[in-house]
């Protein structure tokens, strides 16, 4: 599967996010819908996107009894989406019932992936906080073992995980990474980041990037950047 980038277009409105995406006149980037844009406009974002020829990540992060996140899968799946997400906190079992919700009747089904750890997640609050005594490294990875058993694509990390969940999980098992930045951006709440071209260098096999394209002054041209040194960062890692 080739690597890409998704933008993650956190918008509050359906007329900020075509607009935002009208500027890529040559290309229709893979894009992230989170809660903040669902939540104002609904399913009919997704369709839209899907007819304007995106692919469409559809960043819910779903956690609740198995039987819940199964008839939730089962509406989302309608909506076509290319890859949707759940809690792996959720457990194997809640898991497998998403799996079991997004299959069609034709057989097919977006990429289901699990995340781990939030990359505003620091070990120490995780420790602290969520009460996980363990380093977030074996935290990420068992969560990962359990994402697979359960028959899932790949997991939500850190770039800076990525190469363990690989290395454990195999070089098919999807990483999808947030927490990337360019070098001269801020952080802003993520803790566990890194930049394109080390993402890529790394071995994630896509990198979901915001602000750092989405606020820019010319976005189309941050994305080709960023669509760049990912792809080079990854030709690094392998010479």
């Amino acid at each position: 599967m080739a690597k890409d980038v998704i933008i993650a277009c956190d918008f509050d409105s359906a007329e900020k996010t075509l607009r935002f995406l009208d500027r890529f006149t040559e290309t229709k980037p893979f894009v992230k819908i989170g809660m903040e844009l669902f939540y104002a406009e609904g399913p009919e974002i997704v369709r839209e996107l899907k007819r304007r020829g995106h692919k469409v990540f559809l960043d819910l992060k779903l956690h609740d009894i198995p039987h819940t996140v199964e008839q939730a899968m089962r509406v989302l799946s309608r909506l076509d989406a290319d890859m949707v997400n759940v809690h792996a906190a959720g457990t194997a079992a809640m898991m497998e019932a998403a799996l079991r919700g997004l299959a069609r009747p034709d057989g097919t089904r977006p990429l289901l992936i699990a995340v781990t750890q939030l990359t505003s997640t620091s070990e120490e609050r995780m420790r602290r906080e969520l009460y996980i005594d363990r380093p977030i490294t074996e935290v990420v990875g068992g969560y990962a073992r359990n994402a697979r058993a359960a028959g899932l694509d790949g997991v939500v990390c850190s770039p800076l995980e990525a190469p363990y969940v690989h290395r454990i999980c195999g070089e098919k098992f999807l990483t999808v990474t947030p927490g990337v930045r360019f070098a001269d951006d801020g952080a802003h709440d993520q803790v566990r980041v890194t930049t394109p071209a080390r993402a890529g260098a790394l071995g994630s096999d896509y990198i979901v990037v915001g602000r750092s394209i989405t606020a820019a002054a010319d976005p189309v041209e941050a994305y080709r950047r960023c669509l760049r040194d990912f792809t080079e960062g990854e030709k690094i890692d392998h010479e």
